[in-house]
């Protein structure tokens, strides 16, 4: 009689996570909203732009958003990039891009 109460609960539960499988398939995923590049594809730009100026022994340390408002006029990329042998960020680079296309706003030094 317990496993048959058992059984009834795990049939249940499965059809309810198929139903909700279904349901929720084409719903936007909030860690990836529409309009915006992500934070890998932003490590990988910023790569790519830095080895366009010559900088080839660079590789991406940390990515971070940052919203308008928060050191810039609008909601940005801000890649940490570092020399291949580690300088202790000596030797480091800022690539700020924009959250929407990837393109380029500047290249700088930290702050």
């Amino acid at each position: 009689m317990v496993f048959r109460r058992y059984a009834v609960v795990y049939v249940l539960w499965i059809a309810l996570c198929a139903i909700l499988f279904f349901a929720l398939a084409r719903l936007e995923d909030p860690s990836r909203p529409k309009g915006r590049i992500l934070s890998l594809d932003a490590g990988n730009r910023a790569i790519a732009i830095l080895r366009a100026r010559g900088m080839r022994d660079y590789e991406v340390v940390h990515v971070g958003r940052a919203r308008a408002g928060e050191g810039g006029r609008e909601e940005r990329w801000v890649v940490l990039c570092d020399r291949i042998a580690h300088t202790g960020l000596k030797a480091a680079v800022v690539v700020e891009l924009r959250v929407t296309d990837g393109s380029l706003i500047a290249v700088r030094s930290p702050r």
